[in-house]
């Protein structure tokens, strides 16, 4: 339950901040008008994911078993690939996505109402599309029921339109950058399981060999109708005796996934324009030049402080030579 939760909770929640976006930008530029073609675009996703998913689990009930856990595993590949692109597509792109979603709006209202509709229908739709499709994987990982998982699914889902709400009144402000971080790695983790059970049902559906070669058993130790088995069921998919194959496929998506997505960006040093002139060795002063660093007299300094035959007396002598009457009253 707490799986189905999460994943209700952070793709509610991102769909929750989308219409939060929206709403308070056609509200802030004085387009209320504008709010009724994305309230249905809006609904019609969410009826399209309802759909999908529906479809999802009643007509895979029509095929035979290994058609169904043929379907199945395959869908497990996909919803773990979209998952897996969603998280780290939030990770790169968050800081940027109130801008992204404004811009579009900005085109959609000067195309007209059908391009507000499909802006909002595509904004939420993704979102509910995934979430409808990697439930139900989900759900069929943990081989409890659906009371459960789907009660888990909704509280989730209510809790972000809760959530995205108070954002939107202003009551709520939480670090977004850290949320998505944990709940991006969590969700990594029960991708890796789904994705595992995946591979299993495609094992059972004979597409892929090595369904007798065990991994490991531990049944006895951790049986699956113990409170503690059905925990790691429900929250990680673990399984007491998966095969070779599952964990082989659990360890080499999880390891680098996680590596990767949780890895502190590097930002590369800021590059020059243009490259820097090499600085010049400081040039001394030559015996005919004047010296920047001596103090012409009347600055407060006498004059006997300044060195013999300096630029001064050198002055006064040409003056002199000059027939300057002062200079030569003052020899």
């Amino acid at each position: 339950m707490f799986a189905n939760f999460l994943i209700g909770l952070r793709e509610g929640l991102e769909a929750s901040l989308v219409v939060c976006i929206l709403v308070a930008y056609l509200v802030k530029t004085g387009r209320r008008d504008a709010l009724r073609p994305i309230w249905t675009g809006i609904a019609t996703a969410v009826a399209l994911s309802l759909t999908f998913g529906a479809v999802l689990e009643y007509g895979s009930r029509q095929l035979t078993f290994e058609a169904q856990e043929l379907l199945g595993g395959s869908l497990s590949i996909v919803a773990v690939s979209l998952v897996t692109w969603m998280v780290f597509w939030m990770r790169r792109t968050a800081r940027h996505l109130k801008a992204e979603l404004q811009g579009r709006l900005d085109q959609a209202l000067a195309v007209g109402t059908g391009a507000l509709v499909a802006t909002a229908f595509l904004a939420v739709g993704r979102e509910g599309l995934e979430t409808a499709l990697f439930v139900w994987r989900a759900v069929k990982a943990t081989d409890d029921g659906t009371a459960l998982p789907l009660a888990g699914v909704v509280l989730g889902l209510l809790t972000a339109v809760a959530m995205g709400w108070l954002f939107y009144r202003g009551a709520l402000r939480i670090d977004l950058a850290r949320f998505f971080t944990w709940t991006g790695g969590l969700l990594v983790v029960v991708a890796a399981g789904v994705l595992a059970y995946g591979f299993h049902d495609l094992q059972e559906a004979r597409f892929l060999p090595g369904l007798g070669t065990k991994a490991f058993d531990i049944s006895t130790a951790v049986p699956p109708d113990s409170w503690y088995g059905t925990l790691l069921k429900g929250t990680v998919n673990f399984q007491p005796d998966p095969t070779v194959l599952q964990v082989t496929v659990w360890a080499l998506y999880l390891i680098p996934t996680l590596v990767l997505f949780l890895a502190p960006g590097k930002v590369a040093p800021r590059a020059s324009a243009t490259p820097a002139a090499p600085q010049e060795p400081a040039k001394e002063p030559q015996p005919d030049e004047p010296d920047a660093t001596q103090v012409a007299p009347g600055d407060g300094v006498p004059v006997s402080d300044h060195p013999v035959d300096g630029p001064v007396d050198r002055v006064r002598d040409r003056a002199r030579r000059a027939g300057d009457p002062a200079v030569r009253d003052e020899g």
